[in-house]
């Protein structure tokens, strides 16, 4: 099996998005002020995975040099970053599941729909961001993903929940898969 797993549209790499919430000093009140917002958002609306998700995100933007995150209203961050977030994961489907008006997101952070969507956009610019993209996508999601499971062994793309137990766990301990299909079935 290879070491790098197959591209990811533009060029990417799976899983190479750092995940931690730990955010330089200079940034703690900005990161504070955002998902504070953001939290409350999804306690209201959404649920605990989009709030780490957005956690995530808010946190990836905050160690950027310089950080994107030091201009502009914490309200607008946290709607432009709620909205990519929302946007990779279709949350504006209706027939997803949470579905969210996108009006409904605008109107809890006061923000306009222009601005919102602008933030939006400049987020998903910012962190590479792509519908389905594996590195921000729900778990419940990703059994649906294909993007998720694309590994190249051999020379050839494949997909890795149709590979032997062995190669899935390979591919798992080197961060190419999310998870070991079997093992996620056996502990449902």
């Amino acid at each position: 099996m290879s070491d790098a797993p197959a591209d990811r549209g533009k060029g990417r790499i799976m899983s190479k998005i750092n995940k931690s919430e730990k955010v330089p000093n200079g940034l703690q009140e900005v990161f504070a002020a955002i998902t504070s917002l953001s939290d409350d958002f999804c306690s209201r609306f959404l649920n605990d995975e989009y709030a780490g998700l957005i956690r995530s995100a808010t946190a990836a933007l905050c160690r950027m040099r310089p950080s994107p995150l030091v201009r502009g209203k914490a309200n607008i961050w946290a709607c432009g970053i709620t909205h990519a977030i929302g946007a990779v994961n279709f949350l504006y489907d209706p027939t997803q599941k949470p579905f969210l008006d996108a009006s409904v997101l605008y109107e809890a952070y006061g923000v306009k729909e222009s601005t919102g969507q602008a933030k939006s956009r400049l987020v998903r610019d910012i962190l590479d961001m792509s519908y389905f993209d594996p590195d921000w996508c729900l778990l419940g999601l990703l059994d649906q993903n294909p993007s998720a499971w694309l590994i190249k062994v051999d020379g050839f793309i494949v997909d890795a929940r149709s590979m032997p137990r062995e190669v899935q766990e390979i591919a798992y301990q080197k961060g190419l898969i999310p998870y070991i299909p079997d093992e996620a079935a056996e502990n449902a």
